[in-house]
């Protein structure tokens, strides 16, 4: 693999689905080594995962290493001891308190290896009440608010349609787990990073519970707009639609002259952020009238020529069609011992000296069984035997 930015670093992943193994993929992204632990034989629920061919865990398994191992038992967990002192992280997303019972807690492990950076990843953290309950994503989209303002207005909540919650946990734990090595750069010590999902979701929720505290107001759903920010919607056009933001004072005047109709920059119904708000149905419905006579690919040139933000709405087709996307190789296509044409998103973000890159795509259950248990942890082919004959590895 190409070196990356965290080339060097060795993070063990443990847990399995995706708030956890996010975070681990981002980091392999970046060139640090993933070991990923895995049930025997059953391996991560993630490899069965996917709408029609499982490929999902292809995915989040890139540039991982698989081995597996018993966690249920106590010499499983002896070897995630070993495992941990020759290690910069330990990574896991098993409710609260699965850890301790396991005998592999945050004080034993860093008794072990004081250097050693523990990343956890649960529904609701380490700490509070509701700590020990199990939490999936769209459990915690829903606690930390986000579920209840997706939708249209007239219907109960809707989703996103991904797992916004367990990506969103999965990066805060990175972004976490590399704000614990600088410090560990500094003194040499390890700490916990304590990612809840719910936590998450709330940290970007803007600014929905000052406006409660504050002026009593609570954001409701309101399908493909945002209240009081216009122009900003999808538009139909002769062949499609258009999303275009002229939200903007300045931005607005452009948009009216590309309209043709320039006096509706100075309308005092409009000329305004605060205008443009309050007459926001009424200003969609004038925009909507003269972009559906439009081409979706006309409405984006005149847009680019008068510098107003607009874009098409994109599915994979698109994307895979799309000059900048090509330019940006935003998609990349990496090979798959058993799929033709595998194509997935590229690693984010791109760094200019130390870019990262996609070695391969999730590994076959145990592949690197002998490589982690022989070389790393020094067992002899004997040895590995006996365990796989008793299930532990």
């Amino acid at each position: 693999m190409a070196q990356g930015a965290l080339s060097g670093l060795r993070l063990i992943e443990m847990g399995q689905l995706i708030a956890g193994p996010y975070c681990g993929q981002l980091m392999g992204d970046h060139g640090a080594e993933v070991i990923k632990i895995e049930p025997p034989k059953v391996g991560d629920a993630m490899r069965t995962w996917g709408q029609g061919i499982p490929l999902w865990f292809s995915v989040v398994g890139r540039n991982k290493k698989s081995i597996t191992l018993n966690l249920r038992e106590k010499e499983g967990q002896g070897i995630v001891r070993k495992l941990a002192a020759k290690s910069d992280f330990l990574l896991e997303n098993f409710r609260a308190g699965t850890m301790e019972k396991w005998g592999l807690d945050y004080e034993t492990l860093s008794a072990i290896n004081k250097g050693l950076i523990m990343i956890r990843v649960s529904g609701y953290g380490q700490t509070g009440p509701y700590s020990h309950r199990a939490g999936y994503g769209g459990i915690g989209e829903a606690m930390g608010g986000m579920r209840y303002i997706i939708g249209e207005p007239d219907r109960p909540p809707s989703r996103a349609g991904l797992s916004i919650g367990d990506s969103l946990a999965a990066t805060y734990a990175c972004l976490g787990a590399l704000m614990a090595l600088q410090h560990r750069h500094v003194t040499g010590e390890g700490q916990v990073v304590d990612s809840a999902i719910y936590e998450a979701v709330l940290a970007n929720m803007e600014s929905t519970v000052a406006e409660y505290t504050v002026a009593g107001h609570i954001r409701e759903r309101t399908g493909s707009i945002l209240p009081k920010i216009a122009p900003s919607n999808v538009y139909p056009t002769s062949d499609g639609s258009v999303l275009i933001g002229g939200n903007q004072d300045s931005v607005w005047k452009r948009m009216a002259k590309m309209m043709g109709r320039p006096e509706l920059g100075e309308d005092p119904r409009y000329a305004t952020h605060v205008a443009r708000g309050e007459n926001q149905t009424e200003l969609d419905d004038l925009i909507a009238e003269w972009t559906k006579n439009i081409s979706s690919a006309a409405l984006l040139d005149l847009c680019e020529e008068h510098g107003v933000p607009a874009g098409n709405v994109f599915r994979a087709p698109e994307m895979l069609e799309d000059p900048h996307y090509k330019a940006r190789e935003a998609l990349v296509e990496v090979d798959h011992p058993q799929h033709d044409n595998f194509v997935m998103q590229n690693v984010a973000p791109k760094l200019s000296k130390t870019p990262g890159h996609i070695d391969h795509v999730g590994p076959a259950l145990g592949a690197h069984n002998e490589l982690i248990y022989g070389e790393l942890l020094g067992m002899d082919s004997a040895a590995m035997a006996d365990l796989e004959e008793r299930g532990i590895i």
